[in-house]
């Protein structure tokens, strides 16, 4: 294992670790870089590479993934009768140094590392029959790209329910492919200043939102080189209506077929009808009866409304 040491985070201080991350790429982007982490996207990688650095408050998911990575290591230890050593470093590779790995545990004896991760019980199925999620076997694969390991070992505590462990063994197919859509994102988008192509996804929704923030209504600009896709966003809405139709129909004939039953099964599925009281606050009512507690807790929000029309 060839270890090239960016620095050490020995007794370093959480807002210093950030700002080294953002010194390259690390394992933890690599999968939002290639798309494949549902939860973040490679827009959501490059304002982090890019913008100035912001204070992000720990969800209660990233604090305990923190806290109980030691847990998890000795669990893996436990299991597999395996040592590991904490590696106290951010490395980089020697070729491409923007590729960085702040990695959990090294394995001793051995050629490898090991990544700690928690799920909750309602992620337990992303584990199921040897299945390791496709952003983490990536990063495991960043990491091996990153330090020379044949391979990287991954072990995971599901909350409440069980305790799993794999091994990933090196794809030089794999890694030279990760390199090449690293060094790419690296000089093409960070280096160049120049966001990435949206993929679609609903972390990149949520971004370009908050990147986007505020209209100029005097503002308009001629929309170049969009018709065709524009054409295919009408075709694909056209089908949409057309599916979703569908299937509020098929749903409307089984509740027709229910009729006061609650719960129907089949072979191969059970479906549910169920009677739900909701209590909704009527905002007319109390903006008219109570106005000054409507203006009291009234919350003003402010998004972006995007329309197509087509020109006759």
């Amino acid at each position: 294992m060839k270890l090239n040491k960016l620095v050490s985070t020995l007794n370093m201080e959480h807002e210093e670790w950030l700002e080294n991350r953002r010194k390259g790429i690390g394992g933890s982007d690599a999968g939002s870089i290639c798309g494949l982490n549902p939860y973040s996207s490679a827009i959501a990688v490059f304002q982090d590479k890019t913008q100035p650095l912001t204070e992000k408050p720990d969800n209660e998911s990233m604090r305990q993934g923190r806290d109980l990575e030691e847990y998890v290591a000795r669990r893996f230890m436990e299991e597999t009768g395996k040592k590991v050593r904490r590696a106290n470093a951010i490395f980089y590779k020697e070729e491409q140094p923007f590729m960085l790995a702040n990695v959990d545990r090294l394995i001793v004896g051995e050629n490898a590392g090991l990544e700690c991760k928690t799920a909750s019980a309602y992620s337990a199925d992303k584990w199921k029959d040897g299945h390791i999620p496709e952003s983490y076997e990536i990063q495991c694969h960043h990491y091996m790209a990153v330090t020379g390991a044949d391979a990287w070992y991954i072990a995971c505590v599901i909350l409440g329910k069980e305790f799993v462990w794999h091994k990933i063994e090196r794809d030089e197919e794999i890694i030279q492919m990760l390199i090449s859509v690293e060094s790419d994102f690296w000089n093409n988008n960070v280096l160049a200043n120049k966001m990435p192509a949206p993929d679609g996804s609903k972390a990149a929704e949520e971004l370009l939102s908050k990147y986007y923030k505020t209209s100029d209504p005097d503002k308009m600009i001629p929309l170049v080189g969009f018709d065709e896709k524009l054409k295919r966003r009408a075709e694909i809405t056209a089908l949409q209506d057309k599916l979703e139709k569908e299937k509020k129909q098929i749903e409307q004939e089984v509740k027709v077929y229910m009729e006061g039953a609650e719960k129907a099964d089949s072979d191969s599925y059970s479906v549910t009808w169920k009677s739900v009281t909701a209590n909704r606050v009527d905002t007319k009512k109390l903006q008219t009866v109570y106005p000054e507690v409507y203006k009291e807790c009234a919350k003003p929000s402010q998004s972006r409304r995007f329309t197509v029309k087509e020109i006759a």
